[in-house]
């Protein structure tokens, strides 16, 4: 037995939790790991093990198309390439660098500040290592605290996402349920191996696993142990899709930032037309949605906000 299979014992995977789940492990293991490292996504922050840069990732890619994130994350790393250097930034300049590059939800920004103070002032600059000392950070959750702990120090205990969720689903029967894919996620990583495994298998669920299969196409490592393959049915969890930039209000809140960008100052009704076409003062999309923009901007930092004679005038910071 090996020492992850002696772990899964002391936490048994219950009744119906995987009903497909094959009795040779370690063959299905190796088969994942082996097709992993054969031919994958190059991505830059899986060239790393600096916990900084992947935190960074981990923090971007959060409801984000990663065609976005490649290119603001090689450009982040380069304006701030250490915690250091991201702590004595200042607020505005991330939260702005933020915006610009359309990563949305400005608060993400503002935690990833914070949490590279807190490693400089509380971890004289070296990063926690384990899932539960990095959710001290500021912005840090279960989820990105694993990540970290699994792709910075081969630490981590087994990634469970969406991509996760839909292969061990249809691979082994697992039903739809958080606790079932928790306990089975966790039974079928290998021990010691994180780092591997988690984006071994998070691959197969980007690239081979996605909400249409391709099986063949990619060379799926799991089709002779496969429920779904074997049976046709290649239904999988509800899993909300991922919601759409173009028309979104981050998408307005950047376009608020880049206008002001070519002003001194605007007033609202100076504004609302260069950030969409169809302003219109007392319109739905009129000085009651703008001012909210702007004040959740200077709530960030980024913009200052001026009543004067009768009008509201903002500028940038």
């Amino acid at each position: 037995m090996t020492d992850s299979d002696a772990a899964a014992a002391a936490d048994p995977l219950d009744d119906g939790d995987a009903p497909e789940l094959p009795a040779d492990l370690d063959a299905v293991r190796e088969a994942l790991v082996d097709w992993y490292e054969a031919d994958h996504r190059e991505f830059p922050w899986r060239r790393t093990e600096d916990p900084y840069e992947i935190l960074v990732s981990e923090v971007m890619s959060q409801q984000t198309q990663l065609d976005r994130v490649v290119p603001a994350w090689e450009d982040f790393v380069e304006k701030w390439p250490t915690t250091a250097a991201l702590a004595d930034a200042d607020r505005g300049d991330v939260v702005a660098f933020w915006s610009d590059h359309s990563l949305g939800y400005n608060n993400r920004a503002k935690y990833l500040h914070e949490a590279a103070g807190q490693v400089e002032d509380d971890y004289d600059g070296a990063f926690p290592e384990t899932p539960e000392e990095l959710q001290e950070l500021m912005g840090v959750g279960p989820y990105t605290a694993n990540a970290v702990a699994s792709f910075a120090f081969n630490n981590g205990d087994a990634v469970v996402d969406t991509n996760v969720k839909r292969v061990l689903h249809r691979a082994f029967a697992v039903p739809d349920d958080d606790a079932a894919f928790a306990r089975v996620a966790s039974h079928v990583m290998p021990d010691g191996e994180s780092r591997v495994w988690n984006n071994a298998i998070m691959e197969l669920g980007g690239v081979a696993c996605g909400t249409t299969p391709r099986c063949d196409e990619a060379g799926c490592p799991w089709r002779g142990w496969c429920h779904a393959y074997e049976t046709g049915d290649f239904t999988a969890p509800d899993v909300p899709e991922q919601p759409s930039f173009e028309g979104s209000r981050r998408q307005f809140r950047g376009r608020v930032v880049r206008v002001l960008g070519e002003y001194d100052e605007l007033a609202l009704d100076d504004l609302g037309p260069r950030v969409r076409v169809d302003y219109a003062p007392d319109g739905e999309h009129g000085r009651e949605w703008l001012r909210g923009l702007i004040d959740d901007l200077a709530d960030d930092g980024l913009v200052a906000v001026e009543e004067r004679s009768g009008q509201t005038v903002a500028r940038l910071r």
